[in-house]
């Protein structure tokens, strides 16, 4: 099986050959197949098997770390768009979804206030809105008690009608969309 030399061109690696190395690399039953029962006893043999196979120790603490980091970073962010789509895609056009999870991505770790922080998520997607304005439609979801956080976003999606977005006032959409983004910071918060 041939691989693709780091820092090649990624045009001159085609779409096929890497098809062909992927079921090269099927075909090949040089290991025995994951035990999808864990319960099952020869799987424990399985398991000790691929642990000592697998030697962290060799890796220094400060390799581990920030490599780590990056990674859960990285599930973050394919998290996030999943999660709104999920919550809020009948209600939230997906471009909206996806803007405001960008943002709340980026400014997470800011040292902004939440309110703040809320503004900075939905600003593109409200230009006609200004800060000051956004600042007051922000105050019960930025300063529900810790913990009610859920209760305040769930208190503005009542209070904002169920129909098309196109059909949402201007206060409407501005809600919502602030509701978004409080709940897109608290998954990346609760992620961290």
């Amino acid at each position: 099986m041939t691989s693709k030399p780091i820092g090649s061109d990624s045009s001159s690696y085609s779409q096929a050959q890497a098809e062909l190395e992927l079921v090269q690399a099927l075909l090949q039953a040089n290991e025995a197949a994951y035990p999808w029962n864990p319960a099952d006893p020869n799987a424990e043999s399985y398991f000790t098997q691929m642990e000592q196979a697998f030697d962290l120790t060799a890796w220094s603490e400060d390799e581990v770390a920030p490599r780590s980091q990056k990674f859960f970073s990285f599930l973050n962010q394919l998290w996030t768009p999943v999660s709104l789509t999920q919550k809020f895609s009948a209600r939230v056009p997906q471009a909206l979804l996806n803007q405001i999870a960008q943002h709340a991505q980026r400014i997470v770790a800011s040292n902004l206030s939440l309110a703040n922080q809320l503004i900075q998520c939905v600003q593109d997607v409200l230009p006609n809105w200004g800060e000051e304005d956004l600042q007051i439609l922000a105050r019960p979801l930025a300063y529900a008690m810790r913990g009610n956080e859920t209760e305040a976003i769930e208190s503005t999606l009542t209070a904002v009608r169920a129909v098309e977005w196109t059909e949402l006032s201007e206060i409407e959409q501005a809600r919502l969309s602030l509701a978004v983004a409080r709940y897109a910071l608290a998954q990346l918060d609760g992620d961290r």
